[in-house]
């Protein structure tokens, strides 16, 4: 199927992580179907990816910014339409689950919210009227944190509610403007960020099997493509008439009866 992606310039926050992270896959996944990926990250790495789609012919950019702070991500936009005259859609990925929990300061609190919460505001408010004038959409990656909680986290999981939040809010707010805005929700992916997680654990690969276990489908865990895969369909006009939704790619994780899995 072909995506009707060519030419069309996405805005990704949060993709310079290493390769194999979900922003790093999303951005490939754009380059591959033709797109014009624009990184907006604070992650050197970011220069690397620039160079490489460049030297493949492929028009991606990168812009280094600390995406806690308005004013860069406000020039980050600019600096994008001043390459490319618009923007075809945002797709919001960038999160940190920081453990900001009960026992953490206020401050820390509040730099998680700007990091995960607040940087989502900013680069829609800021790219908005480029996303009125292609009739675009956003996608907000969302985590099920936000509904089934997780315990020492509390800033992550205020911000990703609220992420949940503004998705159908904006849904409701720029329907006029035919800006589609959905959100995608993982549960358990496997990312390099993960392994590391698992393999700094005394029984890791114990963890980890108990963890898919869990998992309804295939007892196994969802991967970054499989991520990229379904934020490309809700960016393109292949879902034309989707907005306001909360699409889960977790494998049944978060909805289905574990009572149900077979022995």
């Amino acid at each position: 199927m072909d995506l009707n992606l060519k030419d069309k310039v996405v805005v990704v926050t949060g993709a310079a992580g290493i390769k194999g992270s979900i922003g790093e896959t999303i951005v490939r996944a754009l380059a591959s179907e033709g797109a014009l990926p624009v990184i907006v990250c604070r992650n050197d790495r970011g220069y690397e990816y620039e160079k490489e789609y460049r030297e493949k012919g492929i028009k991606a950019s990168f812009i280094k910014t600390d995406l806690t702070v308005p004013d860069q991500i406000a020039e980050a936009i600019k600096q994008t339409v001043a390459v490319y005259g618009r923007i075809d859609a945002v797709i919001n990925n960038v999160g940190v689950n920081d453990g900001a929990g009960l026992d953490a300061s206020i401050e820390d609190f509040m730099r998680s919210l700007s990091l995960n919460l607040v940087s989502y505001y900013a680069t829609v408010k800021y790219a908005l009227p480029y996303l009125k004038q292609s009739r675009g959409a956003i996608l907000n990656i969302g985590s099920k944190v936000a509904q089934t909680g997780q315990g020492k986290t509390s800033g992550y999981a205020a911000a990703k509610g609220g992420v949940l939040g503004l998705t159908r809010e904006w849904a409701v707010d720029l329907i006029r403007d035919g800006i589609r805005t959905n959100a995608l929700i993982i549960a358990e992916c496997y990312t390099p960020a993960y392994e590391n997680w698992i393999g700094q654990m005394e029984n890791g690969e114990a963890k980890l099997q108990a963890i898919k276990e869990k998992i309804p489908l295939g007892k196994r865990m969802t991967e970054a493509q499989e991520i990229a895969d379904t934020c490309l369909f809700l960016i393109s006009d292949r879902a034309s008439h989707t907005t306001g939704q909360f699409v889960y790619v977790d494998g049944g994780y978060v909805h289905l009866d574990r009572a149900l899995l077979p022995e």
